[in-house]
């Protein structure tokens, strides 16, 4: 950018002559940006060996040195994370409540972080679209664009290849000749109108590379997150397997249990009074009744205690306070078409790959493990004669028996549709199904759902 001096300089100096070096070098150099990035592979490969060792040494050398810097910095970062996890979980040692609170605290920052990489993701498809339309617009005008940039500096110059790398060379082109008044009459219109559509461009390129950067950053805490996730679980479950001694025996009675029935009302049925850790679960759930509810709300102070061994609040009096089992978007509904003559009889969410599956409420495990077209299937006894069904995870991360807080992470997605019924439409994304019943039906869940992110219960 010139001064109204710098400018008065030019004009004053040799008729325009130094104006026009100015253009012509801005444009000299467009071109060549154009015809070094445009450069074919097959073109590349046909330069010699001794071609290529002189033009990729230095760059792809000093490329290699930050790459390879920077995965000895991820391997030191992976390394201070492992050790760091110990000594946490050494710290926790047998105390049961910060486990839990920890295990629900990460758990929840995991979620968090899910919907923000979901939110980013659903940013950038507008705007890579308009930067491919916009683009695309002054691609298919590059000779217009040559045309213009040629008035402007009074000479003509060969058109440069149809891929614009560098939208800030032409925009830079365009504003010197506009301000350095060379610009004719005839020709302010189509230069402001190129500058304009260089100029949206570049901002959109910009916005593209500020998002991708708090993207990358997202994923990177993502991938901590579930790591010390995962570490937390695995010592939950350690735990729990040294109470419950018999409990890999237990899974797989299940199993074969599970072959013996025919759909999920059997299922739950023959868990509770077949199985010695679910009858036991059903058992507890019976004795312990419903929470009381002071002036008919529940006590939801009541959830803060992650030591609890019971439901903090009983189930028919906490609707509106759930939130979904895993972040995704409503593609089911209770009481819809289920796409085979019958109807819904849960809802269900599609997923992100991967997305950590939380419980909705308290609850006992009474079945862990696949069944049928269901996939991988959790079915929790919330008391008061009411189970939670949820289906169609990769890896469920609890055993029968053991009693889960709201907000315990308790499974794990996959990357692809698990359950039978909606693979066949919706085979590329996973799919989570939820089903709620009382007494053995199948009811709505939809009153439980909290309408909003601050109505939510958490553990």
């Amino acid at each position: 950018m010139h001064s109204t001096r710098d400018i008065h300089s030019f004009d004053t100096a040799g008729r325009g002559m130094p104006l026009m070096s100015a253009v012509s070098l801005s444009l000299l150099l467009l071109s060549a940006s154009f015809a070094a990035a445009s450069l074919s592979p097959a073109a590349a490969q046909s330069a010699s060996p001794a071609q290529q060792a002189t033009a990729v040494s230095p760059d792809v050398l000093k490329q290699r040195e930050e790459e390879l810097e920077a995965t000895r910095e991820q391997q030191r970062k992976a390394a201070e994370l492992q050790q760091k996890l110990k000594a946490d979980i050494a710290a926790i040692g047998q105390d049961r409540s910060k486990l839990n609170q920890q295990l629900i605290d990460i758990a929840t920052e995991v979620r968090s972080v899910e919907t923000r990489i979901g939110e980013t993701e659903a940013d950038l498809r507008p705007l890579d679209s308009r930067e491919q339309q916009v683009r695309a617009s002054l691609d298919s005008r590059r000779t217009e664009i040559v045309e213009v940039l040629a008035a402007l500096q009074r000479a003509g110059r060969r058109t440069p290849p149809a891929l614009l790398v560098r939208p800030e060379d032409a925009l830079q082109s365009l504003r010197t000749a506009m301000l350095l008044g060379s610009v004719v009459p005839e020709l302010r219109g189509r230069a402001e109108k190129l500058a304009a559509d260089l100029g949206e461009l570049v901002n959109v390129r910009k916005r593209i590379a500020t998002k991708r950067d708090a993207l990358a950053q997202d994923r990177d805490r993502l991938k901590d997150d579930s790591v010390r996730l995962a570490a937390l679980v695995e010592e939950r479950q350690r735990k729990q397997s040294a109470v419950e001694k018999d409990m890999e025996a237990e899974g797989a009675r299940a199993i074969n249990l599970s072959r013996q029935v025919d759909g999920l009302q059997g299922l739950i049925t023959k868990m509770e009074q077949d199985l010695k850790s679910a009858a036991k679960a059903a058992a507890t759930a019976s004795l312990q009744g419903a929470p009381a509810a002071p002036n008919g709300k529940p006590n939801l102070g009541a959830l803060k205690d992650p030591a609890r061994l019971s439901p903090a609040i009983a189930f028919a009096s906490a609707k509106g306070l759930f939130a979904f089992p895993a972040n995704g978007r409503k593609i089911r509904d209770f009481g819809g078409s289920d796409g085979a003559g019958g109807v819904e009889k849960g809802i269900s969410l599609a997923t992100r790959a991967g997305a950590q599956v939380t419980t909705p409420c308290d609850g006992w495990v009474v079945y862990a493990g696949p069944f049928r077209s269901y996939g991988q299937l959790l079915i929790l006894n919330a008391g008061g004669g009411y189970h939670v069904l949820i289906a169609g995870m990769e890896r469920i991360s609890v055993n029968i028996g053991q009693f889960v807080l709201t907000g315990e992470p308790v499974a794990t997605m996959g990357s692809t549709s698990q359950v039978a019924s909606i693979l066949a439409t919706t085979a590329s994304q996973p799919v989570l199904y939820v089903e709620f019943r009382k007494d053995g039906t199948p009811i709505d869940s939809g009153p439980w759902w909290a309408a909003s992110e601050g109505e939510k219960v958490r553990g």
